[in-house]
């Protein structure tokens, strides 16, 4: 008995121990990064092509899991709604789903599945393959060179991304509510109008800039200490999605308290 409590123990404090460890590796990138925004010369030039490769090219796969999910909330709430003869009220509960909670996180967790994946897979080669030494051996800071790019560009594609998504989930609830509940668009987008407020976006919008922010800084991290070759590249880019991917639905209920306090 006593030995199996000590298992217990020993693995909980493992557990503990590098669950500290990995936020601590976190915070120390993280402070880095933020050194080097003030640096004297910002990378501009790779800054715009990592705009390019988290926002314009996430484009399409973001509007097509939008539109979708619109018209799915459409669908479930036709029928939901219509037992109890409320489905003139599907516009209100589509708009207020999507702009408070749907959109910022569906678009966060496409990104972590795109594009965090492909920053660690990035990173990750150029470990194994040593370019980052070879960076830092021509006297180059590599937080700067590789990290900060990644990092501002995914904190600002991500609110604009979650934008663009919401109305089109919008849109795309639209096409099924006036199919199934018999409303004119301008009806729809009038119920969305009295429900929806400037509040309910801004909270939506803001998560999102801290879900760019932990789906880069997991993403860099682990293409960072990528070790073993290209199977630890695999490791990496599974890691880097699964825990941005959980860090995004933790992150969602402390900003979603913190937002309705406010």
């Amino acid at each position: 008995m006593e030995t199996t409590y000590k298992r217990i123990f020993s693995g909980f404090g493992e557990n503990l121990l590098s669950f500290l460890t990995y936020f601590g590796g976190l915070a120390v990138l993280a402070s880095q990064a933020m050194k080097s925004l003030f640096a004297r010369k910002f990378p501009l030039q790779a800054t715009i092509e990592q705009c390019h490769f988290v926002g314009i090219k996430s484009l399409n796969l973001v509007n097509l899991i939008a539109v979708f999910t619109g018209m799915v909330l459409a669908l479930q709430f036709a029928v939901g709604l219509g037992r109890f003869g409320l489905k003139l009220y599907i516009g209100q509960v589509i708009g207020l789903a999507i702009i408070r909670e749907l959109g910022p996180v569906l678009t966060s967790l496409m990104l972590a599945a795109r594009v965090g994946s492909g920053i660690a897979a990035e990173l990750g080669s150029m470990v194994v393959t040593e370019q980052v030494m070879a960076i830092e051996a021509l006297g180059a800071n590599p937080i700067q060179k590789l990290v900060l790019p990644r990092l501002v560009a995914t904190v600002l594609a991500a609110p604009l991304l979650t934008v663009i998504g919401n109305t089109v989930g919008i849109i795309g609830g639209m096409l099924i509510t006036v199919m199934e509940a018999s409303v004119t668009p301008r009806f729809y987008f009038d119920q969305i109008q009295k429900t929806v407020a400037i509040n309910d976006f801004l909270s939506g919008v803001s998560k999102t800039i801290f879900f760019g922010f932990f789906i880069a800084l997991i993403a860099c991290y682990e293409g960072l200490k990528t070790r073993g070759g290209t199977v630890g590249v695999g490791k990496a880019t599974t890691y880097a999605v699964v825990f941005s991917s959980v860090m995004i639905f933790v992150a969602d209920f402390f900003l979603t308290k913190l937002f309705l306090i406010l």
